[in-house]
């Protein structure tokens, strides 16, 4: 999958519970998702894989380690030009940091609550 990485454009789709393994036969019960193991060391999380071209559509992962407190819904990333300069905002405006910053990799994300209580992850390529 060649990720977008238009500023404003939402690329990518995860969630993160406890029982993952469960939750990811769940989805490919319901949606006829396929799953790829993801290596975490000594576990593995899921990119979930369209049945109909194979292509790698969200994850799902374990709410384990540095994920621990990452809330149990589906959360949509966006893209942002800088990281920190978004986190400072949302902060400015009303908003909570939930998880991160982190880096993955070249690229950097955390997630975030806006001042309704939403939960959204802010993606910096």
């Amino acid at each position: 999958m060649e990720p977008n990485k238009t500023i404003g454009a939402i690329s990518w789709m995860d969630l993160t519970v406890a029982d993952a393994d469960g939750i990811r036969d769940f989805y490919k019960t319901v949606t006829g998702w396929n799953s790829m193991d993801v290596s975490m060391g000594e576990y593995n999380d899921y990119c979930m894989l369209s049945p109909e071209d194979n292509e790698v559509r969200s994850g799902i992962c374990h709410a384990r380690g540095v994920n621990a407190d990452i809330p149990p819904m589906w959360i949509l990333y966006i893209n942002v030009a800088n990281l920190e300069e978004s986190l400072s905002a949302a902060i400015s405006h009303g908003g909570q940091l939930v998880s991160g910053p982190r880096n993955m990799g070249a690229s950097r994300y955390c997630i975030i609550k806006d001042p309704a209580g939403a939960v959204v992850g802010l993606f910096q390529h």
